[in-house]
């Protein structure tokens, strides 16, 4: 079955290292996948571009948004930016209605986006809560309501860089292997933060360890990790 997953992170770059590989197997099963930044992270998240002592806000920006683009289209995935600022990323309630808007718009099968701590990064956690009432208000609670609603969309978050210390304890791992070159295309194309392709290739390969042990398949080379945080609906175990 064909499904829609939405991405919502901080910074344009978060989408490539946490959820590229998710992204990639759901356009490549034929579903639909979309990216959406709440911001450039153009303050606190493109240390090499701010290497160049001419550099301005606006040019990293314009950077940042065509290395995103460019990585969404090698998973087969749509991006946009909100453009909130980082650093401090701040949610008012425009921002957090126009987020509402674009997953009831989209009405995804699928939400992921940031755990709700991170002590090394305070726009992660900002997301969260955000996506999480986005959310909420987008599906009405599942209730009929005064105002267009959707599907609640199954939520899930994706592995933060440090995840002992951020709450994050993986209840799903998903199966990469088939699209791991195109998340690496991906992750290539963030050169404003090469210094993390080497650590999530590596991550890929501990979590695929991980999904082998769990699943007992042993072709399974490479993997994402995801925590569930609404509960999975069945009719039968």
């Amino acid at each position: 079955m064909s499904r829609k997953l939405l991405v919502v992170g901080a910074h344009s770059a978060d989408f490539v290292w946490r959820a590229g590989g998710a992204i990639a197997v759901a356009t490549a099963g034929g579903g639909e996948s979309r990216v959406l930044a709440l911001s450039y992270g153009e303050r606190g998240e493109s240390g090499e571009l701010w290497k160049d002592p001419d550099q301005t806000i606006e040019h990293v920006k314009e950077v940042r948004h065509a290395e995103a683009e460019r990585a969404a289209a090698a998973l087969g995935a749509r991006f946009e930016c909100l453009d909130l600022g980082d650093y401090p990323l701040e949610v008012d309630r425009e921002a957090l209605g126009r987020l509402a808007d674009r997953i009831r718009d989209f009405a995804p099968d699928v939400l992921l986006t940031h755990t709700d701590r991170d002590p090394f990064n305070p726009d992660h956690a900002v997301a969260f809560f955000a996506v999480e009432r986005a959310r909420a208000l987008a599906a009405g609670a599942g209730v009929a309501s005064a105002f267009e609603t959707v599907e609640p969309p199954e939520l899930l978050l994706f592995e933060p860089h440090q995840p002992e210390l951020c709450n994050f304890v993986p209840t799903t791992f998903v199966d990469i292997t088939a699209v791991i070159e195109q998340k690496q295309a991906a992750m290539a194309e963030m050169k404003a933060q090469t210094y993390l392709q080497s650590y999530y290739d590596q991550r890929a390969e501990q979590r695929a360890n991980h999904a082998r042990r769990s699943s007992g398949n042993s072709a399974i080379r490479y993997a994402e990790a995801f925590q569930r945080v609404t509960p999975q609906v069945v009719t039968a175990l």
